[in-house]
């Protein structure tokens, strides 16, 4: 048996990991890499095995950088089941609908201009039948309950508290007399967090799988956030700008509408509009309310009281004319539109008609991955691309990395260490080279245990 990191090795982006066990070959993870547009081209379209070989895939959660290349998968001949959570299920579905939807428009758009310039055309990873045929390849795994997936292949999903419905996996693999446990986060949440349980914990194993992505740092203390958010909306509304927010529709988008909220009923948030132009925020907000077995018991007890991803102010956008007239919107707001990176979607129309203004506000709340839109805002870039148009960036660029939703550099070491011991080996994934090195030697430094950062491509027996 052995395991192979393909995706989200040495990167925060494209998670997938494939493993044999027995002759049977499965996926953890299959998702979209996000970067430069042909270097995301390339790895997007050509996967490093034949899809027709790969027999099962196990899904963590359903963020886009772990589930978007699923419809790509099975566009090039993949027929097996997608293991995953109920909510993860429901949410995979809606999510690779809205990719498949945004590709074929940003393409749409693109192609547009490419015509005017007298280029060629692009064309999308996959299509709206290709994700509706991903979607149906689902099959839930409720947590706690293992299931055999592939012969010597048991599943049992834990809690991550990352999303609505987001794993640890745990595997236990079987080959000949050969006997081994996997444990693997996919993303781990934040102890104490909002709306979600805490990640749940996972015992020892023979190997650990983790992400690192915020290795070399830590986040702001969670109830600290509102303050923050509060100084950020108060200092721009003073210049009269909006505030405009790349956010993840699902994690991320209710995260924000739920500390916006609970400043309105403070009394302290203005009263200005708040927008949320996604029709996917819209829909997984909905897929929220459908599984109360992944909150916490305070949000519970909101949920008893009423909507806590509502108010007075807020307004969800649906249609495309309602999002066009966001940008003729005269006075301080906020919009909250995807993709989280600034890759796709809305928000680059938002971004563009925002960015020119020091009045307004770009404000980062999430990891953005290398050579993405995201990264050269919060790199201070004096100039950025959207559609292929340089715009000169003039708003202000403020960062609140507490309302990322992946552990930082003390949990991610707090989890770790039942799996730091003489004999057991870790890989750390999901992480750029700083972050990953940094938390590569503070693993080492926990005990025994024989700790990697792998390169693309690169497999390890097990």
């Amino acid at each position: 048996m052995n395991i192979q990191f393909h995706g989200g090795a040495r990167c925060v982006t494209g998670s997938m990991h494939r493993l044999e066990v027995g002759g049977k070959r499965f996926l953890l993870e299959c998702g979209l890499f996000q970067g430069k547009r042909d270097e995301a081209e390339a790895k997007n379209r050509n996967f490093p095995f034949r899809p027709s070989e790969i027999d099962a895939v196990v899904l963590s959660h359903a963020h886009i950088d772990h589930s978007g290349n699923l419809p790509g998968l099975v566009r090039q001949g993949f027929r097996g089941p997608i293991f995953a959570t109920p909510a993860t299920a429901d949410l995979g579905g809606v999510l690779l609908r809205d990719s498949a939807m945004i590709q074929e428009r940003d393409v749409e758009y693109v192609n547009f201009r490419r015509q005017e310039q007298g280029l060629p055309p692009r064309f999308p990873l996959y299509r709206l039948p290709d994700a509706e045929a991903a979607a149906e390849r689902f099959e839930p795994v409720r947590y706690w309950e293992p299931k055999e997936i592939l012969p010597g292949v048991t599943l049992t999903f834990l809690d991550a508290g990352h999303i609505l419905g987001s794993a640890i996996v745990s595997l236990r693999l079987r080959e000949q007399d050969v006997e081994r446990r996997l444990v693997f986060t996919g993303d781990l949440g934040v102890k104490d967090a909002p709306i979600l349980r805490d990640p749940e914990p996972a015992g020892a194993a023979d190997v650990f799988v983790t992400e690192g992505t915020y290795g070399d740092r830590d986040h702001g203390k969670p109830e600290a956030l509102q303050d923050s958010l509060f100084a950020v909306l108060h200092r721009t509304f003073e210049r009269g700008g909006r505030v405009v927010i790349p956010a993840f529709a699902v994690g991320r988008t209710q995260l924000v509408i739920h500390t916006l909220r609970l400043l309105w009923e403070e009394g302290r948030l203005p009263n200005i509009p708040v927008y949320v132009d996604s029709p996917l925020a819209v829909n997984a907000t909905e897929v929220f309310r459908r599984h109360p077995e992944c909150y916490d018991e305070e949000m519970m007890e909101e949920f008893r009281r009423g909507n806590p991803f509502g108010f007075d102010r807020l307004t969800y956008i649906q249609s495309v004319e309602e999002s066009k007239a966001l940008n003729d919107v005269r006075g301080p707001c906020v919009i909250l539109s995807a993709s989280g990176m600034c890759e796709h979607g809305r928000i680059l129309h938002h971004l563009a008609a925002a960015v020119g203004s020091r009045r307004n506000t770009i404000l980062i709340v999430g990891y953005q991955a290398r050579e993405t839109l995201g990264r050269r805002f919060v790199e201070g870039a004096r100039t950025v691309r959207i559609f292929g148009e340089e715009h000169v960036l003039e708003a202000e660029v403020a960062v609140l990395d507490g309302f990322s939703a992946p552990a930082a550099r003390a949990a991610l070491l707090e989890y770790a260490s039942p799996f730091a011991r003489e004999g057991s080996s870790i890989y750390v994934v999901h992480a750029d080279p700083a972050p990953g090195q940094a938390l590569v030697k503070a693993l080492e430094a926990l005990g025994g245990a024989n700790v990697r950062f792998p390169k693309p491509g690169e497999s390890f027996d097990l």
